[in-house]
């Protein structure tokens, strides 16, 4: 399963954002990494610049390789409505995804984990695919023999539901995904908009 497995605070510190989660660097080193990081006298960014970097930034904040991510981005670009929008809405159903916003997982990796190895299912279904698509309707659980799991036990400790598109039940360690999310309930920091740019050139 291909990811990203570099050094998580540098690419934090490039783009100037916990991307990754909390990170006690970028409070001590709030520039870019490199020997020009503080340089006062950097370029300005182009156009074509700005897209690149907010492609790359919600491909690292979601854990996508950029072959993966373009065919996510053409298949939003054939549904109707704001492609930039519908980019988002894909993304934020696959199943990774998914389990980290229930609160299984502290992160998407952590989530991606537990879905490789087998602890998560669909419908009653094992799913071992992190990139798996959910549609509306589909309950996402824990396996019975991995409830008491330590990863899983911890991120559940005092997790509050914020998310009005996912209807979580703790009692059962499962959560229905009810609709794809408005881009208001979205909290990430991405400017979707420029991403649909860069790849219409």
């Amino acid at each position: 399963m291909a990811r990203y497995t570099g050094p998580k605070s540098r690419i934090a510190r490039r783009f100037k954002e916990p991307i990754f989660g909390f990170d006690k660097v970028l409070d001590r080193k709030n520039y870019s990494p490199g020997q020009h990081g503080q340089s006062k006298r950097r370029a300005k960014q182009s156009e074509y610049g700005m897209q690149l970097m907010e492609k790359q930034k919600a491909k690292y904040t979601y854990g996508i390789l950029e072959r993966q991510f373009r065919n996510v981005f053409e298949k939003a670009s054939r549904k109707g409505g704001v492609t930039g929008v519908v980019l988002l809405q894909l993304i934020e159903s696959r199943l990774d995804n998914v389990v980290f916003r229930l609160g299984f997982a502290k992160t998407r990796n952590q989530a991606r984990q537990l879905v490789s190895h087998r602890h998560i299912i669909v419908n009653g279904e094992v799913v071992n695919i992190p990139s798996y698509m959910l549609k509306p309707g589909d309950v996402v659980g824990v396996r019975e023999r991995s409830k008491s799991l330590e990863i899983i036990t911890d991120s559940l400790e005092g997790k509050v539901n914020s998310f009005s598109w996912l209807d979580f039940d703790r009692a059962a360690m499962s959560g229905r995904f009810m609709s794809y999310p408005e881009r208001s309930d979205i909290p990430e920091n991405i400017n979707e908009q420029l991403i649909v740019e860069l790849y219409s050139k």
